[in-house]
């Protein structure tokens, strides 16, 4: 992937907001961020740290480089990138939202009890709503949405800090969660095609097996997020608004217009994500998603996403979404102990965060 240096951009003319033009009301050039992605370095150091594990656990693992293991990453990926693709957006402007986790337990949830008759395997919850599929996907979808206008109302019109708002609805989710399932496991029927089907339905000619359905969603997702932030304004004032927001407002950028937008983005691929693991397992359990909000963080501040904001790319993200997968795959594959890959997890993060926050004070440095 090719640099996304915006270093072409002008110098914002709201440095001189006290010109006539500023006066005026005319919009100003976008502030510069510190990158609009990552370096050529930068990618290449994790696509060589990606590959170096692809080699380890390959002679390490009989099985791990096998077409059906490679298969069962990607599909394992998909649902924590989905939700990485618009986390990436978020930290670019400055914004976070650990809440994703519960999001998805949450979307997973409404749609299975939305669907469920009353009584069916002797579950009996008096918000059952008995709704065609469809409907309860409408629902579920729509329920979802409300977590994401929860943070993003919060956040840019009341004005809480992201990491209070969005613990909050963490929380507030996760417990509404059970308090819908009645703390039970609810089973859903009719619902497997979007989670486990694979196409082609023959095979590949080279690897013999399909591509799961949520990996070609994952790839859309990452497409459309790679577009936005390349091509469109929005994605440029993203940036603007994470390197300086004083000076994007000065810009004439709609700041709080913009964030509140990027929280809904995060919420419907949030529900998208729920949707997708629940149509894989069949069941909605109180603890779907426990733990996914650790792992997109992983994953986006890894791929280069500064936690200052105004830095970050989509080709950075989906390759650390592929070294948490692999990494974790690969342990499984090496029959270690599952809570050691809890571990392994919580060092990437803090070595993710390490080298952010190195970066930043070397960026200073030098100017």
């Amino acid at each position: 992937m090719t640099s996304e240096d915006p270093s072409s951009v002008p110098a914002p003319a709201a440095a001189t907001a006290g010109t006539g033009d500023a006066a005026a009301g005319a919009p100003a050039a976008l502030p510069v961020g510190r990158g609009r992605g990552l370096s050529v370095p930068e990618t290449a150091a994790l696509l060589l740290v990606l590959v170096a594990l692809f080699v380890f656990f390959s002679l390490a693992a009989p099985n791990f480089f096998r077409s059906d293991n490679i298969i069962n990453i990607l599909q394992t990926v998909a649902v924590v990138g989905i939700v990485a693709c618009p986390a990436t957006l978020l930290l670019i402007s400055g914004q976070f939202d650990l809440s994703v986790g519960s999001g998805v337990g949450f979307a997973g949830m409404v749609m299975a009890v939305a669907a469920l008759a009353p009584g069916t395997g002797g579950v009996d919850l008096p918000l059952a709503l008995n709704l065609q599929i469809t409907s309860a996907l409408v629902v579920a979808i729509l329920a979802t949405l409300l977590v994401g206008f929860i943070n993003a109302f919060c956040v840019t019109v009341i004005g809480i800090n992201a990491l209070i708002t969005t613990l909050g609805t963490l929380a507030i989710f996760r417990g509404l969660t059970k308090v819908l399932g009645d703390g039970q496991t609810i089973r859903i029927e009719n619902f497997g095609a979007i989670g486990v089907l694979r196409f082609p339905e023959a095979g590949l000619p080279v690897i013999g097996v399909g591509i799961p359905l949520p990996v070609y969603i994952f790839a859309g997702v990452v497409l459309l997020s790679w577009a936005i932030l390349r091509y469109t304004v929005y994605g440029r004032s993203l940036y603007a608004i994470g390197a300086s927001p004083a000076a994007a407002r000065l810009a004439g950028i709609r700041t709080k217009r913009v964030i509140f937008i990027a929280f809904l983005l995060s919420a419907l691929c949030v529900a998208l994500a729920g949707l997708i693991r629940l149509s894989q397992v069949a069941v909605a359990s109180v603890n779907s998603g426990l733990g996914i909000e650790l792992s997109v963080i992983t994953a986006v501040v890894l791929g280069g996403a500064s936690l200052s904001g105004g830095r970050g790319g989509i080709g950075g993200t989906v390759l650390a979404v592929l070294i948490v997968g692999v990494l974790a795959n690969g342990l499984i594959q090496m029959n270690v102990p599952s809570f050691w890959i809890e571990v392994a997890n919580g060092l990437l993060l803090l070595g993710a965060v390490t080298v952010d926050r190195v970066r930043v004070r070397l960026t200073r440095a030098d100017v």
